[in-house]
């Protein structure tokens, strides 16, 4: 987050940063922390992290990944997500799917 910046903010940011997406509407999924989101960075530093987690189903744009911080990009079917995802977000990818079953459509 920048200086001043709501989380909302922040996310719409970071989304067209990092994938040229502009999120025109966010709805939030929940605030994740604790052990399920401790990360140990390359160069040794470690971190427990807070991840605020948004949907996001009305955006535009051209997907185009940023240079630095994404090496692929694309959507994935619920059901044909990699293998080899960051163990820190699936615990917010088997929320969203939670919700998805459970119907909660104030939220989806």
């Amino acid at each position: 987050m920048e200086i001043g910046e709501t989380l909302e903010n922040a996310a719409k940011r970071e989304l067209f940063e990092e994938t040229g997406l502009t999120a025109n509407n966010l709805t939030l999924l929940n605030v994740f922390s604790g052990q399920d989101f401790y990360y140990r960075y390359p160069n040794g530093d470690e971190v427990y992290n807070v991840v605020t987690a948004y949907i996001c189903k009305d955006y535009g744009g051209v997907l185009k990944g940023d240079e630095i911080e994404v090496r692929e990009l694309k959507f994935f079917n619920l059901t044909e997500i990699p293998s080899n995802i960051s163990p820190p977000d699936l615990p917010i990818i088997n929320e969203y799917t939670e919700v998805l079953t459970r119907g909660e459509q104030s939220i989806i």
